[in-house]
């Protein structure tokens, strides 16, 4: 009876020790599917970017296309336990030594990383969105078709000419997976933002509105690229010729007006185009901003330099400064030291 009695328990026991053994190792196996690192390359970081249309079957591929994972078996499982299955959209930086676990969380939540987003030299929409395309996902054809569209510059205050100045250029936290109408209106809060009542006081002061400082900021910013500490003076001389009614002959506005941005040198021939923005034809300021004006030009603008000149010329020796003048002769003198400069360059057009 005793010898039964023993043999009942060792056959209990060893029982007890498979199924022991057995629960450990399925639990040792859940947890390395959930828990263990899987992520393993090189470098200790990668950026990983998840499209905003992107179903499951194109995470994983791309999870493994790019290396991140290395047994989609195991990720899989996970994601079925934790029921997973739609991705949000954005840029996520992809630690080295992410488990699966850490992996789904991450894609779930769409807690990505910000884009430091810049842009400025900008003269058309159609670069302005070139830029963003090559930094958010943003669709460049639709941000070109929503900029160029007077229904939606209306929405937000502006004519079809104007919109074009609410971009101001500097440099912003995005979201990769920002819209086209996301980063307009991200744009609209931006321009709200700089137009605080001060800077308002000091446009009324001039007699313009908010447009009008941008679209003469953006000449400023044309005729002054280089030689930044030089544009209030720029901007004070525009305020002169305006002021007195007279035109303000611009060169610039006349590359904007031919659409030809390799012109170097502006010519009579140049002069006769039929334009609102031939500013050598028109007196006062062009219906909308020839480029996106700079921080800069808007402040040298509203804190233009005061003075009476209402000419300037480059100077001949090419220092990206100019030479200002009162009187017509004075700038007649400065214009042919200069253009003399040009014709021993061989600068013709």
């Amino acid at each position: 009876m005793r010898k039964k009695y023993k043999k009942n328990v060792r056959h209990y026991l060893l029982l007890f020790l498979i199924l022991l053994s057995t629960t450990a190792y399925i639990s040792y196996s859940y947890y390395v599917k959930i828990f263990h690192a899987v992520v393993d390359f090189v470098e200790e970081e990668r950026t990983f970017y998840v499209h905003s249309n992107w179903s499951f079957e194109d995470l994983k591929e791309a999870l493994l296309t790019d290396g991140i994972i290395q047994n989609l078996e195991s990720f899989l499982w996970v994601a079925d336990k934790k029921q997973f299955s739609s991705p949000k959209a954005g840029k996520y930086s992809i630690k080295k030594g992410m488990s699966n676990n850490e992996l789904v969380n991450l894609f779930r939540s769409g807690k990505q990383e910000t884009v430091a987003l810049t842009f400025n030299t900008i003269r058309t929409p159609q670069e302005l969105a070139g830029k963003i395309g090559n930094q958010l996902e943003s669709d460049s054809l639709e941000l070109i078709r929503l900029i160029q569209s007077p229904n939606y510059a209306k929405k937000f205050g502006f004519n079809s000419n104007t919109f074009f100045s609410m971009f101001i250029p500097n440099t912003y936290d995005f979201y990769w997976s920002t819209s086209a109408e996301e980063f307009i209106s991200r744009m609209a809060s931006e321009y709200k933002k700089y137009w605080n009542e001060e800077r308002k006081e000091k446009a009324r002061n001039l007699g313009l509105s908010q447009s009008e400082v941008a679209i003469l900021a953006s000449i400023v910013q044309a005729e002054q690229m280089i030689r930044i500490d030089e544009r209030p003076r720029v901007a004070g001389l525009y305020i002169n010729r305006l002021k007195r009614g007279m035109r303000l002959q611009s060169d610039p506005t006349l590359v904007f007006a031919h659409g030809d941005f390799g012109i170097n040198r502006v010519l009579n021939k140049h002069k006769s185009i039929e334009s609102p923005y031939n500013t050598y034809k028109y007196t006062g300021l062009p219906p909308g901003p020839i480029n996106l004006p700079e921080l800069s030009s808007l402040e040298a603008v509203l804190n233009y330099e005061h003075h009476e000149y209402i000419y300037m010329c480059a100077k001949a020796d090419f220092s990206s400064y100019h030479n200002f003048s009162k009187s017509l002769r004075q700038h007649n003198i400065y214009a042919r030291q200069y253009q003399n400069e040009l014709n021993s360059r061989r600068i013709m057009q």
